[in-house]
């Protein structure tokens, strides 16, 4: 018979590295070394060997604390930056990382579809602004999903080199990220990637799927990204650029 793990709270804690306070929670269990790990959630987690000091942990996580700010930075950078639409003629919207104006017009039915170089709204009603809202998202959801799982095709017969699965994905708005992968391998790509240029949708999809095989950023996760995607880098630059 196995014996039973024992884990229980070290409570939270916080440590001040320049101007920048990090918290952090800590766990105690059966274990050798002390671990951090620095969650896309910007969560950062501690897991210490049962009877360690919480001032004695402290004082690793501060020797620490260079390479968790760089990992809190670099998930920070990965995030959407949310900017407010009014939704008017004129206004420019963003679509595969081409930039597209807004054309509101009076017509009999109602219609959004690209035309030129814009988004075409046609409503039979009055043409407020929440309504042109409601048609324009409802649109870009759509066509966002579409594209997006097209983008995923692509990169997954790449991965598939490294023998990375296809995993479970949804697509939704999310407010912080641009994608996440669970520790259940089921990836989640926010629905505004799709403002974003081709080649910068292919990077967030592969950073995810290499997830799949490491759920942190360690040696091997970028190792693995490196050689599935060599160019990640400029990619990533370029998305880092990318207001929506």
């Amino acid at each position: 018979m196995s014996r039973r793990k024992i884990k229980y709270s070290g409570g939270r804690h916080a440590i001040q590295y320049g101007l920048r306070r990090i918290e952090y929670d800590l766990t105690y269990g059966d274990r050798q070394d002390l671990a951090i790990s620095v969650h896309p959630n910007l969560r950062v987690s501690v897991k210490a060997p049962i009877g360690k000091a919480p001032a004695e942990v402290k004082k690793r996580v501060l020797r620490r604390a260079r390479w968790i700010v760089r990992q809190l930075v670099d998930f920070e950078r990965f995030q959407p930056l949310p900017t407010e639409r009014q939704y008017v003629s004129g206004e420019t919207h963003l679509y595969l990382g081409r930039q597209y104006r807004l054309r509101v017009i009076e017509g009999h039915e109602d219609e959004v579809k690209l035309v030129g170089g814009y988004i075409e709204v046609r409503t039979g009603q009055k043409a407020s602004r929440e309504r042109v809202r409601r048609m324009v998202i409802g649109w870009f959801t759509q066509h966002a999903k579409v594209a997006l799982e097209r983008r995923l095709d692509q990169c997954v017969l790449t991965a598939n080199r490294a023998n990375l699965p296809r995993p479970p994905i949804r697509y939704r708005p999310m407010k912080r990220r641009w994608g996440s992968c669970t520790k259940n391998n089921r990836i989640t790509l926010n629905l505004e990637l799709a403002k974003a240029p081709v080649h910068c949708i292919d990077y967030v999809i592969m950073h995810e799927l290499c997830h799949l095989r490491y759920k942190n950023h360690s040696r091997g996760f970028w190792r693995l990204l490196s050689r599935l995607m060599p160019d990640w880098e400029k990619r990533k630059m370029r998305l880092e650029h990318v207001v929506v």
